[in-house]
């Protein structure tokens, strides 16, 4: 009887010690990588285009953005939240194509997208055409959270935005003169090509001088592994006819799955459609096996571009593995990683 109780001793003792030696991640020196990338869009984006103050004041906001997202993550937040957080800081700068410095459409009006995705449950929110949303990614956040839908678009999407107390702003919110001459100078291409070509009339892909995709997204990994993607846009520059790109499009723009990747891209958006970039990099992981960097570059390098299509993606897997591949001249891009170390690029050689 004694041996019998001895045994049992000696199975609870060494049961305790096995769960002494694992690992705490608790303990700041083991504590899971956190990591956060995001991207400011992609293009024709040249050095030579861009003074020492202009170049300055993009990578202070990127700089900016990824120390807000930082800081939540180190915190114990959640991947959406700082996904949200990011997002939110570039949409309220004129910097980029996204909220307050959204491109004009035909009409002369700003229409704006975005989108979010949780990895770690595939739900997802987006909305389109928002004309009065200073912050989409708020709105598209609470699709996903407070409706039983993924997508909402137009009037609807701010009649439901309304019922959840989002405040609304004035198309002149988003006025910056910059873009508005982009629209005239776009609109004077239009008819000049017009008149040397009648067929030219029903052609709305005619190529932009400087062609900038300015959307912005994030993908999060906090430190429950849990991974996060958004994108947010204001489209392209004199779009008609209610136009939408991939930016929306949960599998086009936008993708996260805690068990492959999460991505957000910039580029042209039609492209990016046809060819489901954000979950074909996923897929290209689950059901291939491919890296994260084979998978983006598979897609981004070579069946983005045999299909016509430019721009680039930020994507991070569950391991905070990064990749940020692009076929265009520059991307506005960074990351940080939990130790806040910062790496920041705009052009190809960086």
């Amino acid at each position: 009887m004694f041996n019998k109780y001895l045994k049992y001793v000696l199975v609870i003792f060494i049961l305790i010690f096995m769960i002494s030696e694992i690992p705490s991640y608790s303990d700041s020196t083991q504590e899971r990588p956190f990591r956060l990338v995001i991207h400011g869009g992609a293009g024709v984006i040249l050095k030579e285009n861009l003074s020492e103050e202009q170049e300055k004041a993009y990578r202070d906001k990127l700089k900016e953005a990824l120390m807000v997202g930082h800081q939540i993550l180190k915190d114990g937040g959640k991947s959406l939240d700082a996904v949200e957080a990011v997002i939110k800081i570039l949409e309220d700068s004129p910097l980029f194509n996204a909220g307050k410095g959204a491109v004009f459409t035909s009409a002369g009006t700003i229409e704006l997208d975005a989108s979010i995705m949780d990895g770690s449950t595939l739900n997802a929110g987006a909305v389109a055409g928002l004309k009065h949303i200073k912050n989409p990614i708020n709105l598209a956040r609470l699709v996903m959270e407070k409706s039983p839908h993924v997508m909402m678009v137009g009037t609807g999407a701010e009649k439901f935005a309304e019922k959840q107390g989002i405040s609304f702003v004035d198309q002149k919110y988003f006025f910056t003169e910059r873009r508005w001459k982009q629209l005239e100078k776009e609109k004077s291409k239009e008819r000049k090509s017009r008149l040397a070509n009648k067929k030219a009339a029903l052609d709305f892909s005619i190529v932009q001088e400087e062609q900038k995709f300015g959307t912005v997204g994030a993908v999060a990994l906090d430190k429950t592994g849990n991974l996060a993607a958004g994108t947010s846009t204001g489209g392209t520059t004199n779009k008609k006819f209610g136009r939408v790109g991939d930016s929306p499009i949960i599998g086009a723009g936008t993708y996260a799955n805690n068990q492959t990747c999460g991505v957000s891209a910039t580029g042209h958006g039609e492209y990016f459609i046809r060819a489901v970039v954000a979950y074909d990099i996923s897929a290209l992981m689950e059901y291939k096996g491919l890296s994260l960097k084979e998978a983006a570059n598979k897609v981004v390098m070579d069946k983005l571009v045999k299909a016509g299509g430019s721009g680039g993606v930020i994507a991070m897997d569950k391991q905070g593995n990064i990749a940020t591949p692009f076929n265009t001249p520059g991307m506005y891009r960074g990351s940080i990683d939990e130790k806040g170390n910062i790496t920041i690029g705009i052009f190809k050689d960086e």
